[in-house]
């Protein structure tokens, strides 16, 4: 997900299915049928003169809006997988003259979607070689057209520049 507004705490919760056999004279045996669902709940106050206010809470909105999944990330870097926004609860308080808030606060409910954080990984590697190939083409672009101008003034930049002037 975009940073939108800083949290204060985040519970998770995972669910794991199971379904069980009943058995005469025994206990039930259980056979494990995978993961179910993996929930994520932040919450938090916004106080709009200094971290954010109304326009934050609108950003989550339109997120949640869009019908898309969104990366959740740390801020130090951890990827949590891909999650859906599935509930979004503002309550302000102390309110300016204007009616405004002084306080908000927020409860942002996360539904993941992904199979897996491999997935996830993969899906954003594709991602970056993509734009790290966009740059490379952009830059040589840029390097091209910069030869042209220090070659048509005399000067040469470097060797690769040099060969690309057809000098």
């Amino acid at each position: 997900m975009r940073q939108t507004l800083p949290y204060q705490s985040m519970q998770r919760s995972a669910d794991y299915s199971w379904t069980s056999n009943s058995r005469i004279g025994k206990r039930d045996a259980f056979q494990y049928l995978g993961e179910g669902e993996d929930k994520i709940t932040l919450s938090g106050d916004l106080y709009p003169e200094l971290t954010g206010g109304k326009f934050s809470m609108l950003a989550l909105y339109a997120m949640a809006e869009q019908g898309r999944a969104w990366p959740l990330i740390s801020g130090s870097g951890w990827i949590y997988g891909m999650f859906v926004v599935s509930n979004v609860s503002e309550t302000g308080t102390v309110f300016f003259e204007d009616g405004s808030p002084r306080k908000i606060s927020f409860t942002l409910s996360l539904t993941r979607v992904d199979e897996s954080l491999a997935a996830v990984y993969g899906d954003i590697g594709k991602q970056a070689e993509s734009l790290v190939g966009k740059a490379g083409d952009l830059l040589s672009l840029v390097g091209r057209n910069d030869a042209g101008y220090y070659h048509r003034r005399g000067c040469h930049t470097d060797a690769r520049l040099y060969a690309d002037t057809g000098k």
